[in-house]
């Protein structure tokens, strides 16, 4: 059905055949053996037996040296040894089933998840490789109850007791939540729901294709609402059913009889005549009822449509695999008809609002263009020649006038610079050789201070090896028998070390 303005017009596209699209590391566990130790004890068993009291079979490895008695130590990776192998030889073990919540999550660099199951009383480690942990279509997540599959095992190198996660998932959740989670987590990675590949919507769009079913309440709400919010747009309606076992192939069909439809439009030459949007609409329900919008066929038709997509199905808290694949998604068909076409309201405010936004713009450039008229008027007034030679005549007069009063100004500085000069010279001179007199008598003193003579004439004396003229500074450098010249204040001697200083 398509309507222009007020008027509805029934486009009917025929039902045809339809071509549907078709629907860890492993942890590495070394164990190194080392030598085991005996220690003597009071209480020994019988020493010919090499096996200890209340201890199973021991390696062969183990023997105790000749001579020695005492009890059977067993070592670390022994202990540890025998634990795994009472795990592993437990068939409960070896394929559980565990409910719990979970702890804190940790992912590892290499993509392994480590995380703690625990209940009231109990907690236990839970080791999920990374292999088996990216097929899954549900994560772990701190404070979540789940269900756990996987088998128990220790891991020798730190004696810990794991469990080894094969699947999850959540506690209590339907068969048909985990169907969609896994799905959804396929389709995801092949790029189906990237936001990279949504298309922007039209602004205004001539024709609007809905594909829903025309017996129900959606497909008029939809109608009202484009007549109401944009009545230029044509609309087409693509009949399928929304529930069902046959709704999927429905839905599909629907979209390939549309998709024809618009390259018959475009072989035409009639482009307005196809649809620039589609609306996928249905009413609220279960999952169960939505559940036509969750199948594989559907969201690929979704994708592949040559046009832009807005899935309107649902309340707003019901959410499909379509709304993921769709470019745009609407919490409810009334929203998705708001959203593929603009409010008439809005445009008619904008439009008064263009209106006034132009006047407004005419009126400044016709201001703009009056003083400009008015700039150009005064500017030929300045360019008049009797204008210009009055206008000369009084800069110069002017120019005269300030050079005359600058030039007595600086003339009368000059001249009270220079007597204030006189009056202040011989103070200045007087000031500067008494100064000058001052600093050479302290020179003089300091200088007299420093003279060696000074120091001699107070009973000093200077101390000189006659054969090298050294200064002695200490004993040592004058041993017995060395002559030496000494000076003193009023001349120098001559000198011999003598024994007993």
């Amino acid at each position: 059905m398509r309507q222009y303005g007020s008027q509805w017009t029934l486009v009917c596209l025929s039902a045809g055949t339809t071509n549907a699209p078709p629907t860890g590391d492993d942890v590495a566990v070394t164990n190194a053996d080392r030598p085991d130790g005996l220690l003597p004890s009071w209480d020994a068993a019988d020493p010919t037996t090499d096996e200890p009291p209340h201890a199973g079979p021991m390696p062969a490895t183990s023997r105790i040296p000749p001579g020695t008695f005492g009890l059977r130590i067993l070592g670390v990776s022994e202990v540890a040894r025998a634990v795994r192998e009472a795990v592993r030889a437990d068939d409960r073990l070896r394929d559980v089933w565990v409910e719990g919540e979970v702890g804190r999550v940790t992912i590892s660099t290499a993509g392994h998840a480590y995380f703690s199951l625990k209940d009231e009383r109990s907690a236990l480690q839970c080791v999920w490789f990374r292999d088996e942990r990216v097929r899954s279509a549900f994560q772990p997540q701190a404070g979540l109850r789940i269900v756990v599959h996987g088998r128990v095992d220790l891991f020798e190198p730190q004696g810990a007791l794991q469990l080894y996660v094969e699947s999850i998932q959540p506690a209590g959740f339907g068969d048909l939540t985990l169907r969609f989670e896994a799905l959804k987590a396929r389709l995801s990675q092949e790029g189906l729901f990237d936001t990279a590949r949504k298309r922007p919507l039209p602004t205004r769009p001539t024709t609007i294709a809905v594909i829903t079913s025309p017996t129900g309440v959606v497909w008029r709400d939809i109608g009202h609402v484009l007549a109401r919010r944009w009545p230029l747009a044509g609309v087409v309606l693509v009949a399928c059913q929304v529930q069902g076992e046959e709704a999927p192939a429905s839905i599909v069909s629907a979209f390939r009889r549309l998709e024809r439809w618009i390259a018959q439009c475009a072989a035409d030459g009639r482009p307005d005549d196809a649809p620039q949007v589609t609306i996928l609409a249905r009413g609220g329900g279960s999952l169960e009822d939505l559940w036509s919008f969750n199948d594989e066929r559907v969201v690929r038709a979704v994708v592949g449509h040559p046009v832009p997509v807005v899935c309107g199905v649902g309340h707003e808290v019901d959410v499909t695999l379509a709304d993921f694949a769709a470019d745009v998604r609407a919490p409810t068909p009334s929203a998705a008809a708001e959203l593929v076409v603009p409010d008439r309201a809005e445009w008619e405010k904008a439009f008064r609002r263009a209106g006034e936004r132009i006047a407004a713009a005419a009126t400044r450039e016709l201001l703009t263009a009056r003083r400009d008229v008015e700039a150009e008027g005064r500017a030929l007034a300045r360019l008049d020649p009797i204008a210009q030679l009055a206008t000369s005549r009084e800069r110069v007069g002017l120019l005269l006038d300030r050079a005359f009063r600058a030039s007595d100004a600086a003339i009368a500085a000059r001249r009270a610079g220079l007597d204030r000069a006189a009056v202040a010279l011989p103070r200045l001179v007087a000031e500067r050789l008494g100064r000058a007199r001052a600093s050479l008598d302290a020179a003089a003193s300091a200088l007299a201070v420093l003279d060696p003579q000074a120091t001699l004439d107070r009973g000093y004396a200077i101390v000189r090896r006659t054969a090298d003229g050294a200064i002695v500074r200490e004993p040592a450098e004058a041993p017995v028998g060395t002559p030496l010249r000494v000076r003193v204040s009023g001349g120098e001697l001559d000198a011999r070390v003598e024994p007993g200083g």
